[in-house]
């Protein structure tokens, strides 16, 4: 973003050196003045330095006010500031999905009753290009938008290809049969029948472009010919096909033109103030930002409160530490562990329950009512029961846990990675013979961690614009402050001088003038004596000539 307190710098830096250089000129100029301007050039030095010293008084205080204008003015969300426009409409970051699947070696023994053992493979690495649209700006200070997402394969960036085979649990079949459990016993007994005609087990052989993008199944057919709704894809299932070529709903968020505290924030989400999903006012809350930018003038006391579409509810960040990305200031936000508590542990998340074990989120009601859940990688932050019973997990917060590196004056994001797992909860059900004797178990299956960082010319101008110009309006104020010091100073030691001059002056001139004065006969008996001499001895030299 381009910021006009540099032309602002300019102006105090050429007010300032034209003051000092008057200063200067007057120092050395000084002793080539005459006695009677002495008190000009004193006078001279004395302004001198009191002008510099308010240049930098005055810049002391008000750069960080034309800092702070200049701020609120390039982070409204208005077309006219071209470039951060620009970056909010088109995010010229490359952002990047990395993706993980846990690969079940064990299908069969699970079908028995044992533990899961799961091997994690990838990443698999997706470029994210995110693009506005149908961007509208009403009256109240708001904008409307609609986000649209694609992703792309980078295969230099991947561990693997999209050929690559792996085992998943069935969504479709283990899924259903938790949501069809208190179903009667003959209705069970079909749906089993069901997935025996389409030949769906409990687990799926697929390769990962499948998993990730869609698979043809006659069940999904089936189901979208006979059952309209009960699916979230009309076409090809897959873990990820509803969120490729699509968009995350219509958000109404604040310009800031009239707040600037308000910018970035949700007005409304598909014209909804508030959800429907969860069982207290507050967990229906639609909080925060879109999840992209924040208002400025952040503290450590601010949170990152932010609605996210994919997990049907708002999120809070908090502030964690300090830290300098590049020569820029930033604040690290991270999720607090009762981000994903149970309502025993935490009582303000009562509303997404039912809960079970703390650090996992039920998500099913926004998800056709599927018993997935989603927590963080490896389950961390999350309690340890829930890796008793799946082999092959070691959470840790470095590889696993979810950041928002920000710089605190603006609020854009400098560096993001958000790290989620889905998993999937599996159990054996009377009747539908595919679960087996499947233990209760809260299946990992994938986690993907979407990352982006500001580099290159963006954050170049970035450090020129908020790093390098403040540091230099700084640093002027106290030179300016210390060269109108030291021309002060210079002013009273010439006008010391001065006074020294002058009673140096007076004091040989009053010695002048009290010598004894001669009159005119003393002055020439004394000129006649040195070429004469005295008479008498004229006489007896003549005298002695003539003998």
């Amino acid at each position: 973003m381009s910021i006009d307190k540099s032309k602002v710098a300019i102006v105090f830096m050429v007010l300032g050196s034209l003051t000092v250089l008057f200063g200067i000129v007057v120092t050395f100029a000084g002793p080539m003045i005459v006695d009677d301007q002495i008190i000009k050039v004193t006078v001279g030095f004395a302004v001198a330095g009191i002008l510099a010293v308010s240049f930098g008084v005055v810049l002391a205080f008000v750069g960080p006010i034309i800092i702070d204008d200049q701020i609120e003015k390039n982070i409204v969300i208005d077309p006219k500031n071209e470039m951060s426009y620009t970056m909010w409409k088109d995010i010229p970051v490359p952002f990047y999905m990395s993706v993980y699947f846990f690969d079940v070696l064990n299908p069969a023994e699970v079908l028995l009753g044992e533990k899961p053992m799961v091997e994690q493979r990838g990443p698999y690495v997706y470029r994210k290009r995110c693009q506005k649209d149908n961007i509208t700006f009403h009256p109240n200070y708001t904008v409307s938008y609609r986000e649209y997402r694609q992703y792309y394969f980078e295969p230099s960036m991947s561990s693997g290809n999209e050929s690559d085979v792996v085992t998943i649990p069935n969504m479709l079949v283990l899924g259903a049969a938790v949501m069809m459990e208190n179903l009667p016993f003959p209705v069970r007994m079909l749906i089993s029948a069901t997935f025996k005609k389409f030949k769906e087990g409990p687990f799926l052989t697929k390769t990962v472009g499948e998993l990730m993008w869609g698979y043809d199944s006659g069940l999904v057919d089936f189901l979208n010919k006979y059952l309209p709704g009960m699916l979230p894809t009309k076409g090809k299932f897959g873990l990820f096909s509803e969120f490729n070529n699509s968009n995350t709903g219509l958000f109404n968020i604040f310009t800031g033109k009239d707040d600037i505290s308000k910018v970035h924030k949700v007005d409304s989400w598909n014209g909804l103030t508030k959800l429907s999903n969860w069982g207290t006012p507050q967990c229906n809350m639609i909080n925060g930002t879109a999840g992209q930018m924040w208002p400025p003038f952040m503290t450590p006391k601010t949170t990152l409160p932010f609605y996210s579409p994919d997990a049907c509810r708002s999120m809070e960040l908090v502030y964690q530490r300090p830290g300098v990305m590049q020569g820029i200031p930033l604040y690290r936000y991270v999720a607090p562990k009762t981000l994903f508590a149970n309502g025993s542990d935490y009582a303000p998340n009562e509303g997404f329950c039912p809960c079970r074990q703390s650090g996992i989120l039920n998500v099913s009601s926004c998800r056709h009512n599927s018993p997935v859940f989603i927590s963080h990688p490896h389950f961390y932050n999350a309690d340890p029961v829930l890796r008793d019973f799946v082999l092959g997990l070691s959470p840790n917060e470095e590889e696993h846990g979810l950041f928002i590196d920000i710089h605190p004056a603006t609020g854009v994001p400098l560096n993001v990675s958000i790290r989620l797992q889905l998993n999937l909860f599996m159990k054996s059900v009377s009747a539908i013979t595919e679960t087996g004797k499947i233990s209760d178990v809260v299946m990992p299956m994938i986690w993907f961690e979407e990352s982006g960082y500001i580099d290159g010319p963006i954050l170049t101008n970035f450090h020129t614009n908020l790093v390098v110009l403040p540091a230099v309006m700084e640093y002027t104020q106290y030179i300016f402050i210390g060269l109108g010091l030291l021309t002060i100073m210079v002013a009273i030691v010439v006008h010391k001088r001065s006074k020294r001059s002058e009673k140096s002056i007076d004091l040989t001139h009053s010695s002048t003038t009290n010598l004894p004065k001669l009159n005119k006969s003393t002055r020439a008996s004394n000129r006649d004596g040195l070429t004469s001499g005295p008479p008498s001895e004229k006489t007896s030299l003549l005298h002695h000539d003539e003998d």
